[in-house]
């Protein structure tokens, strides 16, 4: 690869409903998916599923996403990061976001590109755990979409970067704003409880790495910080299939019965702010707290555009290059 020549920074995420009317269509495309949800009856009942799924969840899911401003802000944050990152690698960098369940799409995003007269780019997954459901479902459309709209172009993929020290970096900065929330004089018996979100037990029992990476992503943060206790949630775990446990709920729970003054709530898997952020940690979450008897419960903030964030994805960008030449 040149770098002497333009080259597109194209970010991947999964997307969502840019309007309460797109919840719907979003959700089809979501649950259309076999790299995510793989049916026992196999590929032929996967889109009349799809249909009937998104058909009887649409109603609450529109209701949460009201209740966050009526759309989703993944691909306003998702955009910012790739503008500032590409911002800081220079000005042969051009900046390019694909959402896998809704728009702007890879086939779309593509055209586009070869329209700009771009043939060379680094393309980014924005989920830093590798998992089939997330980075590899949006990997293989992206390589289908560029096959097809694009098969010139020459591109180089990054696919994980759970370990990437800047990020870690961020990802303590972030925590260490977030336990500022608390009194200084609890802070230091806050409980720091990582929440990722949730797989089918089904992935990790295959083979797939995303829980050692997501361990191993919270070890680097804690040697980052001084000593509060730690733990490990899953959220947004739903349908009858067995997921990773424990569930968030259930060990906020368990911190209550343990006495602590709080809790502080990291998402561990989730780079920007959206619908579990916002709606599922912010109210669900605080409701259940309170319930339990939590004294205080927090969020950190999320890395969305914090400058030491876009400069960790700048940094990764330029040593993938590197090593690539």
């Amino acid at each position: 690869m040149n770098l002497d020549k333009p080259t597109a920074l194209i970010l991947l995420n999964m997307g969502g409903p840019d309007s309460l009317k797109a919840v719907k269509p979003f959700l089809y495309n979501l649950f259309s998916d076999r790299d995510l949800i793989q049916l026992p009856a196999g590929a032929l009942l996967q889109k009349p599923f799809a249909w009937m799924i998104s058909r009887l969840r649409s109603p609450g899911v529109r209701r949460n996403y009201a209740s966050i401003g009526g759309k989703s802000p993944l691909l306003e944050w998702t955009g910012k990061q790739a503008e500032g990152a590409a911002r800081i690698l220079g000005e042969n960098f051009k900046p390019y976001v694909v959402m896998r369940y809704w728009n702007p799409r890879a086939e779309d995003v593509l055209r586009q590109v070869r329209e700009d007269g771009i043939d060379q780019a680094v393309v980014l997954s924005m989920y830093p755990h590798y998992t089939s459901a997330t980075t590899g479902s949006s990997v293989k459309d992206f390589r289908l979409a560029a096959q097809k709209i694009y098969p010139e172009l020459e591109y180089s993929l990054i696919e994980d970067w759970y370990d990437w020290p800047a990020y870690l970096d961020a990802l303590a900065n972030r925590v260490r704003e977030g336990l500022e929330q608390f009194h200084e004089l609890a802070r230091d018996e806050i409980a720091i409880l990582f929440s990722a979100h949730a797989l089918p037990q089904s992935f990790i029992d295959r083979g797939d790495p995303y829980l050692d990476q997501v361990l191993s992503t919270v070890r680097g943060v804690m040697e980052r910080l001084d000593g509060n206790e730690w733990k490990l949630g899953f959220q947004s775990r739903t349908g009858p299939v067995k997921w990773m446990e424990p569930d968030t709920l259930d060990v906020i729970e368990q911190v209550a019965q343990e006495g602590f003054p709080g809790t502080l709530i990291v998402p561990i898997s989730f780079v920007s702010d959206h619908i579990e952020t916002l709606q599922e940690i912010d109210f669900e979450f605080r409701m259940h707290a309170e319930k339990v008897g939590l004294p205080a419960l927090e969020r950190s903030p999320s890395l969305n555009d914090h400058e030491d964030f876009l400069q960790a994805l700048a940094d990764l960008v330029q040593l993938h290059l590197q090593v690539q030449q």
